[in-house]
């Protein structure tokens, strides 16, 4: 019974609370679409790519919240816990919008030149470029 009065509690929200950020009249299927437009977009990056394997467990562990809430927003937030919904939404659209860069960074190919002896080196430890 109380399935179909959700969208109706989301839809009563006057404000975010925060400046430029407005209220989304349906914002788990904008969020579900957003994850699987990610994993999509994730596809084109080699399974190897460290950020492949780092993007592509977190969105799909978010993703399936999102799914596993039946609807429930209040669920999702907390869950997600990113604040509310409406900076769920645009946190997902700018990893969306970081995979695109990635790709067009190729960050998993190796550096076009030997860094300096020294250079990865922090706080006394050391470690090996290749």
């Amino acid at each position: 019974m109380f399935r179909f009065t959700r969208p109706l509690l989301q839809a009563s929200k006057l404000s975010t609370g925060i400046h430029g950020l407005s209220v989304h009249p349906n914002p788990l299927p904008e969020l579900t679409k957003t994850y699987e437009s990610t994993l999509a977009a994730l596809s084109s990056i080699p399974k190897h790519a460290a950020y492949r394997q780092g993007a592509e467990a977190l969105t799909s562990r978010k993703l399936k919240i999102v799914q596993d809430a039946n609807g429930d927003v209040a669920q999702v937030e907390k869950q997600l816990d990113e604040g509310q919904i409406e900076q769920a939404i645009a946190i997902a659209k700018d990893e969306l919008g970081l995979v695109g860069k990635m790709t067009e960074w190729k960050a998993w190919e190796p550096l076009e030149e030997k860094p300096e002896p020294g250079q990865w080196e922090y706080f006394g430890k050391t470690s090996t470029a290749s």
